[in-house]
């Protein structure tokens, strides 16, 4: 058994993900399953070190060696993993995430039609949230790759590591990887603006330094795309403006309120028959109404208003849950398991 053995087998399966975990069976996730594969042998220490160090380059393995964890990208058979390998007990193991060879479209993704609107705004900051690995790397790859196909622009990506890789359409797409092209988020970000980019993707929004920098970078006048591992809409307005200290929040309300266009926060739940996942997203747009609210500070308001504003094109979490129900796609213990608020989703099915 090697590492080229299992990655084939992640392939094969359709698997998102596979782990190499020391005294435990190599291990594939699908449809969001972990599934134990008992017909191969149980990996022991010295197998595992053995079996990931070979794709590792003399830099990697320093790296490891010193920060005990590692994010790398790497390309097997025309295909792209997301790798994060790390120590366990004293031994290494890693877990390899599957790239999609295709960039799916919108529609191809099932998501709602409106994020079509995001492709043709010239500046601003959009935001799609949710938990680890829930779609929102594939969602931005959907959107940036529109604008690829759409538009002559500049497009930066700052990641750790890059994920999708672009195809050269109209536009001219600079992937930049923390590590390999950059030494941190935060010099990757100062350079930015340097860069002449007319959009920008910030692969995940981690600390005070980076939301400051995409707040900045929106403000100039630019289209700026990132992620945020929050739940709902009105959190990760919260979390955003907590980042920051108490002294400055004020200001960061306003100008939060100033560039935000949207919030998209997404769930991936199983479907009916168990063989898929169907998305589930809540849509915040910025209107004048949802402004004044960030500027306020009073959060607490905006699921009302998101339940109120469909019209405007917004979409509650617990309505799209509650519509792919009504459709049979999903399970009434699936609606609610995977709703934000369940008293909310209680009523809704009965």
């Amino acid at each position: 058994m090697d590492i080229s053995q299992l990655l084939k087998l992640t392939i094969e399966r359709a698997a998102s993900d596979l782990h190499i975990i020391p005294q435990y069976y190599p291990t594939i996730r699908v449809n969001g399953d972990l599934i134990q594969l008992r017909t191969l042998s149980i990996i022991d220490n010295q197998t595992s070190e053995a079996m990931l160090l070979t794709i590792l380059n003399d830099e990697h393995k320093e790296k490891l060696h010193v920060d005990r964890e590692l994010d790398f990208g790497y390309n097997f058979l025309n295909h792209r993993f997301r790798i994060n390998m790390y120590y366990v007990k004293g031994a290494v193991a890693a877990s390899f995430r599957l790239i999609p060879e295709k960039i799916k479209t919108i529609e191809e993704l099932g998501l709602p039609t409106i994020l079509h609107q995001f492709i043709d705004l010239k500046q601003g900051f959009i935001l799609v949230t949710g938990p680890t690995g829930e779609g929102k790397s594939t969602s931005l790859a959907s959107i940036i790759n529109e604008v690829n196909t759409k538009y002559s622009k500049h497009i930066l990506t700052i990641e750790d590591p890059i994920e999708y890789i672009y195809p050269p359409i109209k536009s001219v797409i600079s992937q930049r990887e923390i590590g390999q092209d950059t030494h941190t988020w935060t010099i990757a970000l100062k350079s930015a603006l340097r860069e002449d980019p007319d959009v920008v993707l910030i692969g995940e929004m981690r600390d005070y330094e980076t939301i400051q920098a995409a707040l900045t970078i929106a403000e100039t006048g630019h289209l700026v795309f990132s992620t945020v591992h929050t739940n709902s809409a009105a959190q990760t307005i919260d979390r955003i403006i907590d980042v920051f200290p108490a002294h400055q929040q004020g200001q960061v309300k306003i100008q939060l309120s100033s560039v935000l266009k949207a919030v998209v926060t997404q769930r991936l739940v199983p479907n009916i028959s168990n063989d898929g996942r169907l998305p589930v997203c809540e849509i915040l747009l910025n209107t004048s109404a949802v402004a004044s609210i960030i500027r306020e500070g009073k959060t607490h308001l905006i699921d009302n208003v998101i339940q109120t504003s469909a019209n405007e094109g917004m979409i509650y979490f617990e309505k799209d849950l509650y519509g792919l129900y009504t459709q049979g796609k999903i399970s009434k213990d699936v609606a609610l398991a995977y709703s934000i608020r369940q008293a909310e989703m209680k009523k809704l099915v009965g």
